[in-house]
């Protein structure tokens, strides 16, 4: 079977489990939380209230709830085949085991997206409801909104398949889940040092944290670190995906030999 065709029946098993259920909480409660506490915005000193709305939403979400959520669709990803021995079955086909770790991750990859493009087409009507209710208007441009949030994905591709990773070599989902969530607090920590760029789980949140030093010092003081922060990124992407294409069905392959 070719990559697409194997893409194709992942997303066939996807609509028919729960996973997308799941992403509508984390991607829900920023907005409401900050739409009942919009006010405070408006005592805010360094930056205007309307950026102050869109980050704070972001930073909550970026920090710990899309984090959270990815290392517990990786978990579900590679459990969804444990049932019935799917995954043992999956393999005894004709099919290429790395075709179909890609194509797991690309389903991934298509979950996390949906997170960010939902939380940017709330961020309109949550904006809208917040001005009606504090009488400012706290609307930022779409092309900001969804540039930034497009910036904030393409920076977590590295911790997406990180813990990809974590789940195709740990069998355990206890384990895959308790690894993921520990590597989630240090990352507040870990971007205030100089080699930040070697921990994945903090990029989104390093390139949340510069765009709001640029907005609140549009002098230039802040910017993002590109080098070596894009040569690493791409280096460990590289290195995640190849373990996790190595090591995928690791268990259920050596039954068969």
């Amino acid at each position: 079977m070719s990559y697409f065709s194997l893409l194709k029946v992942e997303q066939i098993k996807l609509r028919r489990s729960h996973i997308v259920w799941i992403l509508l909480i984390p991607v829900t409660l920023p907005w409401v939380m900050n739409v009942l506490n919009a006010g405070i915005h408006l005592s805010s000193q360094t930056i205007s209230p309307e950026n102050n709305f869109f980050l704070q939403s972001f930073m909550g979400f970026v920090w710990l709830l899309y984090p959270a959520t990815l290392v517990v669709s990786t978990v579900l990803l590679t459990q969804m085949e444990q049932s019935n021995r799917g995954l043992l079955k999956m393999l005894s086909l004709p099919l290429s085991p790395v075709k179909l770790c890609l194509a797991k991750f690309t389903v991934l990859l298509l979950l996390a997206a949906l997170q960010f493009l939902l939380m940017d087409l709330l961020y309109f009507p949550s904006a809208w409801l917040a001005s009606q209710m504090n009488g400012y208007q706290f609307m930022l441009s779409p092309l900001l909104v969804f540039q930034q949030s497009g910036m904030m994905f393409l920076t977590s591709l590295p911790m997406a398949a990180l813990y990809w990773m974590i789940a195709t070599l740990l069998s355990s989902p206890v384990f895959s889940v308790g690894i993921g969530l520990a590597s989630i607090v240090p990352s507040v920590l870990i971007l205030n040092t100089k080699i930040w760029y070697c921990y994945p789980p903090c990029y989104s949140f390093y390139w949340l944290t510069q765009l709001m030093g640029q907005m609140s010092d549009p002098s230039g003081q802040f910017q993002f670190q590109w080098i070596p922060f894009l040569p690493v990124a791409v280096g460990l992407l590289a290195v995640f995906l190849v373990v996790s294409c190595l090591c995928f069905g690791r268990t259920e392959r050596r039954s068969f030999s």
